[in-house]
């Protein structure tokens, strides 16, 4: 597992790289600003195209089903509810009965698709202690009001201001979504708390963030012990 995170960070390393490349290359190659600028997004879009599917079927392939019960196909749509928010989904057993089709599609258009075949349940290992230990509390609060947090987590590896960059960026990537926009359009406040209580889980766990509760928490402020 931690071998692939390390090449999956890799993998972004390289994009990240590349665009890079591009982004000093394309002007002294096209006399055309407008035009090369439509050539860097639509590699920038190609390769975030590529990265959501391929985060897509590893998603899927963390899936458990053991059988085709009910309450089994109930539980794997709860984990793409809580991986994918309000996403328009159909996860309905195929025909042989050996497995789930899975179709969903984005606020934004983006379709995908997958088969997740029945299989046996992983034996029990010390992942869940490992999944305990990945996450440390990070708690934030807004400028305004410091009482007011949110709970939420960062990986351990990483420092405060490391997470709160990620996070910063992901409510600005959010708002300027497609999603982002069309909740703009429809009246609602672009705010934290707003952002907080509706971006996807699986954008958050790709930056190594993870939100505890949607809805804020008042902070307990002790009082000093009173002397005699």
């Amino acid at each position: 597992m931690a071998e692939s995170k390390k090449n999956s960070k890799s993998k972004r390393d390289e994009q990240a790289q590349l665009l890079d490349l591009l982004r000093s290359v394309l002007p002294k190659i096209s006399p055309d600003p407008a035009f090369a600028e439509k050539i860097y997004s639509a590699c920038e879009a190609e390769l975030r195209s590529k990265n959501q599917v391929h985060s897509f079927e590893k998603f899927c392939e963390r899936i458990e089903l053991p059988d085709l019960e009910p309450k089994t196909v109930e539980e794997v749509k709860q984990h793409f509810t809580a991986g994918f928010g309000d996403a328009d989904m159909d996860i309905v057993p195929d025909e042989d009965g050996k497995g789930l089709n899975v179709d969903v599609t984005l606020a934004d258009g983006t379709q995908f698709h997958n088969r997740i075949p029945v299989r046996a349940v992983a034996p029990e290992t010390s992942d869940e202690a490992e999944v305990t230990l990945k996450f440390v509390a990070f708690p934030v609060a807004l400028p305004g009001d410091p009482e007011l947090a949110w709970a939420l987590a960062k990986r351990e590896n990483m420092t405060n201001d490391e997470a709160a960059m990620a996070l910063t960026k992901i409510e600005d990537d959010f708002w300027a979504s497609k999603t982002g926009q069309k909740l703009i359009r429809d009246r609602v406040d672009k705010s934290f708390p707003e952002f907080i209580a509706r971006v996807p889980a699986g954008q958050l766990s790709e930056v190594g963030l993870k939100r505890h509760y949607k809805l804020p928490e008042t902070v307990k402020v002790l009082r000093g012990a009173v002397k005699k």
